[in-house]
């Protein structure tokens, strides 16, 4: 696929214009891709650079990070800027596990896969709660801080990358997946969900307790990098209580989600990104939370959800990552039309992505087929 860059980015801009003024000309189109998309056996990594190098050098880190963001540039096309930028924007970035690693759950690397972490607590370990953890002295968060100044000193004398500089935007721990999703990692997700029925008060308590190291954490961590202590709306993730009931979700764990919304958004709308099969806690979410954006993962009905969430709703998904990695371009082509066509575009509030996080086995083709699509079938004035 040839891209005439300057062409594309001129498009890409008057698409998210009108996207943001609610005066929508077509679908966006965006990817959820991370460096491990050109980890393995990628020609954006010919150095074979590891996960282990990576995290455990501030300079890899921030090389392998760029490495990954020019190929993107120039081969993945999305409803973004593609081409030489005028600067690149790396962040310090340790994936999913900097909650659960700053409880001192153990990290693994594991060969092909992105890092995990392991439960803190066994299985036959007696239920205990963690200290909330220091934004800055806390092992593994001094050692985010540690990556982030290297980074921006680095950057600040100078350092480019084809010619264009560099700026550091973020670290983790700046946002949250979730204090459902953080009692799982530290306590084990079955022998947590067990804990919900047998020991309500410790699950209570631990989520908490998980909760205040949370709002503890990003406001340390927004005082530091002098961002605003409080914004319009705030957006989290908690993808584990897609393993609950509605009404289990609603009296045990939004509590908890009401805490970090209150905390951190001076109204709403807020937004959440969740994995799995969670639609259907998704009306109770909006109701509760002032929630109107929903970021999904999962093949969802997305024409159902747009009929029950209504037209200001923002939604996002599109074709399943598992289908993405094994469908032929004919077949993505026929998805995202579905998908397109289902009823989700009425009222403009929706932005196709695949659901959820591109793995290394989707093809630049069927990304190809994505956005060629969505360019031809997104315009959202065919909407009845």
């Amino acid at each position: 696929m040839r891209i005439d860059f300057e062409a594309h980015n001129d498009e890409v801009r008057a698409v998210w214009a009108a996207y943001r003024a609610n005066k929508p000309i077509r679908v966006p189109m965006i990817l959820g891709v991370n460096p491990r998309y050109t980890m393995f056996n990628h020609p954006a990594n010919p150095r074979g650079t590891t996960y282990e190098q990576v995290w455990f050098d501030p300079q890899v880190m921030l090389e392998r990070h760029l490495e990954h963001l020019e190929w993107c540039a120039f081969n993945l096309p999305q409803d973004a800027e593609m081409g030489l930028p005028e600067e690149w924007n790396v962040s310090v970035d340790f994936q999913n596990v900097y909650e659960a690693a700053s409880l001192g759950c153990p990290i693994e690397y594991c060969e092909g896969q992105v890092p995990d972490t392991r439960p803190l607590l066994g299985p036959d370990d007696p239920p205990t709660l963690p200290k909330v953890p220091d934004p800055f002295t806390n092992p593994f968060w001094a050692k985010v801080w540690s990556f982030y100044d290297h980074m921006v000193k680095v950057c600040s004398e100078g350092f480019e990358w084809r010619g264009r500089p560099v700026r550091i935007g973020g670290l983790s721990g700046l946002g949250t997946d979730g204090p459902m999703t953080g009692a799982c990692n530290y306590r084990g997700t079955m022998q947590f969900c067990a804990d919900l029925i047998d020991e309500p008060r410790y699950a209570d308590e631990l989520l908490a307790l998980l909760t205040e190291a949370i709002v503890v954490r990003i406001r340390a961590f927004r005082a530091r990098l002098g961002l605003p202590a409080t914004e319009q709306g705030f957006g989290y993730a908690d993808d584990s209580v897609a393993l609950l009931s509605t009404e289990m979700v609603l009296e045990r764990i939004v509590p908890h989600h009401r805490r970090l919304v209150e905390s951190f958004s001076t109204g709403g709308p807020n937004s959440i990104h969740l994995c799995g099969n969670a639609t259907r806690h998704f009306p109770m979410l909006k109701a509760e939370l002032n929630i109107k954006s929903f970021d999904t993962g999962f093949p969802v009905n997305f024409g159902e959800l747009r009929r029950t969430l209504g037209d200001d709703v923002e939604l996002i998904g599109g074709p399943s990552v598992p289908f993405l990695t094994s469908a032929p371009p004919e077949e993505v082509v026929l998805e995202t039309k579905r998908v397109l066509e289902s009823g989700v575009k009425k009222g403009g509030r929706f932005i196709l992505r695949e659901g959820n996080n591109l793995a290394p086995e989707v093809s630049v083709a069927n990304v190809e087929a994505m956005y060629e699509t969505v360019r031809a079938h997104g315009a959202v004035s065919e909407e009845p």
